[in-house]
């Protein structure tokens, strides 16, 4: 029998403010997938910061929480505390979550929350203009300048960081780049989200994007560029795991 692999329950036919070649959009459908999948998404909720990230709300059908810039791990932290029998996700981008809110998403990473972080590194700060952020490659052009180690520090590797922590459960990477990694994008998401739903316990994942705009890249030549200079920084694979 022949498969179609079209739009998911829970997605809607709205228009979105993306830009061409972003996968943030990728990210959203396979989130949704995965609730899908495990049959929760009636009763998870989205906590959502400023930045590219809240472009998607209103495109699928997950209840959601807008947050200050950087807060989404601490209002996630509250409102599952508050609420624990609902599956709470944290939907961040690097410089969002590891820049701005680093506070909160490693210190609700280190209490052992109760909640799902899920966190696009694109490499740059999206929609407030192509700043260099944390995940910044060495020698990667920013609207802020370009990466130098001795005068910026280095790429931030938060799930290496996250597995010297005790109370994680879960830390993987993956990337959105091709059905290859997409396929195991999926895999982790759903293992992340399960973290949480069956042992309640705090999961970190990491989700390398696209950024044509950003990066100043058409979007045919991303995925070259991708495996030429983002993978070797950034590995992908499980880090921690409680299965």
């Amino acid at each position: 029998m022949e498969m179609v692999y079209g739009i998911p329950e829970g997605i809607n036919d709205r228009k979105t403010s993306f830009c061409a070649g972003c996968t943030h959009l990728t990210a959203i459908k396979l989130i949704v997938e995965s609730l899908n999948d495990l049959g929760i998404r009636g009763k998870t909720v989205m906590c959502m910061p400023i930045g590219c990230s809240l472009n998607s709300a209103g495109y699928f059908e997950v209840d959601t929480v807008s947050c200050m810039h950087g807060r989404a791990s601490a209002v996630a932290s509250g409102f599952s505390r508050m609420n624990p029998e609902v599956t709470t996700l944290a939907y961040q981008g690097d410089g969002d979550a590891l820049s701005i809110g680093i506070a909160e998403t490693f210190h609700a990473a280190n209490r052992g929350e109760k909640v799902t972080v899920i966190v696009i590194n694109n490499q740059i700060y999206g929609m407030t203009g192509g700043q260099m952020s944390p995940t910044t490659l060495i020698g990667q052009r920013s609207t802020t300048g370009t990466r130098q180690a001795e005068l910026t520090g280095y790429p931030v590797r938060f799930p290496e960081i996250l597995c010297e922590l005790q109370a994680p459960g879960y830390v993987a990477r993956a990337a959105l780049y091709s059905p290859k990694y997409i396929m195991q994008a999926k895999e982790y998401l759903k293992k992340a989200i399960r973290c949480q739903e069956e042992q309640g316990r705090y999961a970190y994942i990491e989700l390398l994007s696209f950024c044509p705009t950003n990066w100043g890249i058409a979007p045919r030549n991303c995925l070259k560029y991708a495996e030429e200079n983002v993978l070797p920084v950034y590995p992908i694979g499980e880090f921690k795991t409680c299965f």
